[in-house]
Protein backbone atom coordinates (compact mmCIF):
# COMPACT_ATOMS: atom_id res chain seq x y z
CA UNK A 1 0.00 0.00 0.00
CA UNK A 2 1.41 3.11 -1.02
CA UNK A 3 1.28 6.09 1.44
CA UNK A 4 -0.41 9.03 0.48
CA UNK A 5 0.91 12.32 1.99
CA UNK A 6 -1.06 15.60 1.33
CA UNK A 7 0.62 18.62 0.30
CA UNK A 8 -0.34 20.00 3.87
CA UNK A 9 1.20 17.44 5.32
CA UNK A 10 4.71 17.89 3.00
CA UNK A 11 3.93 22.18 3.71
CA UNK A 12 4.10 21.34 7.30
CA UNK A 13 6.94 19.81 7.66
CA UNK A 14 8.87 22.26 6.08
CA UNK A 15 7.44 24.43 8.16
CA UNK A 16 8.52 22.82 11.41
CA UNK A 17 12.13 22.41 9.47
CA UNK A 18 11.76 26.45 9.14
CA UNK A 19 10.53 26.90 12.70
CA UNK A 20 13.48 24.85 14.43
CA UNK A 21 16.08 27.64 12.84
CA UNK A 22 13.60 30.92 13.17
CA UNK A 23 12.27 31.92 16.41
CA UNK A 24 10.43 35.58 17.72
CA UNK A 25 11.76 37.34 20.57
CA UNK A 26 10.41 40.48 22.28
CA UNK A 27 12.88 42.22 20.73
CA UNK A 28 12.81 40.69 17.03
CA UNK A 29 9.25 39.43 17.08
CA UNK A 30 8.06 36.34 13.95
CA UNK A 31 6.14 37.50 10.71
CA UNK A 32 4.13 34.57 10.07
CA UNK A 33 2.08 34.04 7.19
CA UNK A 34 -0.90 31.86 6.31
CA UNK A 35 -2.49 31.16 2.95
CA UNK A 36 -5.33 29.62 1.64
CA UNK A 37 -6.90 28.97 -1.68
CA UNK A 38 -9.65 32.10 -0.57
CA UNK A 39 -7.84 33.82 1.81
CA UNK A 40 -4.57 35.07 3.39
CA UNK A 41 -3.44 36.17 7.23
CA UNK A 42 -0.58 36.87 9.06
CA UNK A 43 0.29 37.23 12.71
CA UNK A 44 3.64 39.20 14.61
CA UNK A 45 4.39 36.41 16.94
CA UNK A 46 6.83 36.37 20.06
CA UNK A 47 7.78 32.73 21.07
CA UNK A 48 9.50 33.51 24.17
CA UNK A 49 6.20 34.76 25.41
CA UNK A 50 3.96 32.62 23.40
CA UNK A 51 1.77 35.25 22.30
CA UNK A 52 0.48 36.61 19.06
CA UNK A 53 1.15 40.27 19.34
CA UNK A 54 -0.36 41.90 16.29
CA UNK A 55 -2.73 40.06 13.83
CA UNK A 56 -4.43 40.96 10.00
CA UNK A 57 -6.26 39.32 7.34
CA UNK A 58 -7.66 39.42 4.19
CA UNK A 59 -11.23 38.26 5.75
CA UNK A 60 -10.85 40.60 8.68
CA UNK A 61 -10.42 43.17 6.11
CA UNK A 62 -13.29 42.11 4.60
CA UNK A 63 -11.62 42.54 0.87
CA UNK A 64 -13.69 41.10 -1.97
CA UNK A 65 -11.05 38.69 -3.85
CA UNK A 66 -8.80 37.71 -0.58
CA UNK A 67 -6.93 35.22 -2.65
CA UNK A 68 -5.17 37.61 -4.76
CA UNK A 69 -1.40 39.28 -5.44
CA UNK A 70 -3.68 42.54 -4.38
CA UNK A 71 -4.83 41.42 -1.18
CA UNK A 72 -1.47 40.31 -0.17
CA UNK A 73 -0.19 43.46 -1.10
CA UNK A 74 -3.24 44.95 1.24
CA UNK A 75 -2.57 42.55 4.05
CA UNK A 76 0.88 43.56 3.84
CA UNK A 77 0.35 46.74 4.37
CA UNK A 78 -2.21 46.76 7.13
CA UNK A 79 0.69 44.42 9.20
CA UNK A 80 3.36 46.48 8.69
CA UNK A 81 0.53 49.64 9.72
CA UNK A 82 -0.46 47.72 12.87
CA UNK A 83 2.82 46.86 14.00
CA UNK A 84 4.76 49.97 13.64
CA UNK A 85 1.81 51.50 16.00
CA UNK A 86 2.51 48.84 18.55
CA UNK A 87 6.36 49.49 17.98
CA UNK A 88 7.44 46.78 16.50
CA UNK A 89 9.74 47.56 13.79
CA UNK A 90 12.23 44.71 12.95
CA UNK A 91 10.65 41.05 12.85
CA UNK A 92 11.91 37.76 11.43
CA UNK A 93 10.05 36.71 8.63
CA UNK A 94 8.16 33.32 8.59
CA UNK A 95 7.25 31.88 5.17
CA UNK A 96 5.31 29.37 6.41
CA UNK A 97 6.24 26.78 4.60
CA UNK A 98 5.59 28.24 1.45
CA UNK A 99 7.18 29.26 -1.53
CA UNK A 100 8.76 32.86 -1.48
CA UNK A 101 6.91 33.58 -4.69
CA UNK A 102 3.61 35.20 -5.30
CA UNK A 103 1.56 35.90 -2.26
CA UNK A 104 4.13 35.13 -0.08
CA UNK A 105 6.41 37.65 -1.69
CA UNK A 106 3.71 39.97 -2.49
CA UNK A 107 2.94 40.42 1.20
CA UNK A 108 5.93 40.33 2.35
CA UNK A 109 7.20 43.15 -0.01
CA UNK A 110 4.45 45.61 0.96
CA UNK A 111 5.42 45.06 4.47
CA UNK A 112 9.03 46.23 3.68
CA UNK A 113 7.53 49.03 1.70
CA UNK A 114 5.24 50.23 4.48
CA UNK A 115 8.01 50.41 6.84
CA UNK A 116 8.77 46.77 8.37
CA UNK A 117 12.14 45.58 8.52
CA UNK A 118 13.37 41.96 7.83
Amino acid sequence: MINKVSKNNERQRRHARLRAKISGTASCPRLNVFRSNKHISCQIIDDEAGKTLVSCSSKNLKLENGGNVEAAKTVGTKIAELALANNIKEVVFDRGGYNYHGRVAALADAAREAGLKF
